[in-house]
């Protein structure tokens, strides 16, 4: 890296990059709560709760509007809360089964994998706290 492309990376300021240091982006969290970290923790635990909840609910979904249903809240109550990854994997999901797709048990995993990641991440913050 010449001096020159080094100066333009030192000149990126931390305040300018997001703070999202895991599946869950914490500075997005923490405007939705106000800056109440209390809020923010009790936020995090229904969250997970409710992950968890409409995950087995999609693992057991025998129907096209009953995915689609639990598709779209898991990918409401992501968004609102920061988990990015989470809500792109349920919209994409949810567009493939409203497009006529079939299901695509990869896609159906790699939403469980996020919920986990999400999950062990939100135990982390809660046990830091």
């Amino acid at each position: 890296m010449t001096s020159q492309s080094s100066a333009r990376v030192d000149s990126i300021t931390p305040a300018a990059k997001p703070k999202v240091h895991g599946p869950i982006d914490m500075t997005f969290l923490g405007r939705q709560t106000l800056g109440d970290e209390n809020l923010a923790l009790e936020v995090l635990r229904l969250f997970d709760e409710m992950q968890k909840t409409y995950y087995a609910r999609l693992e057991t979904s025998t129907s096209v509007p009953d995915l689609l249903q639990h598709l779209h809240t898991l990918r409401g109550a992501a968004s609102g809360v920061g988990a990015f990854a989470l809500a792109e994997l349920a919209k994409a999901a949810e567009e493939e089964l409203r497009a006529g797709k079939p299901v695509n048990p990869e896609r159906i995993d790699d939403l469980g994998l996020a919920v986990h990641e999400a999950s062990a991440f939100i135990a982390e913050q809660v046990e830091a706290a």
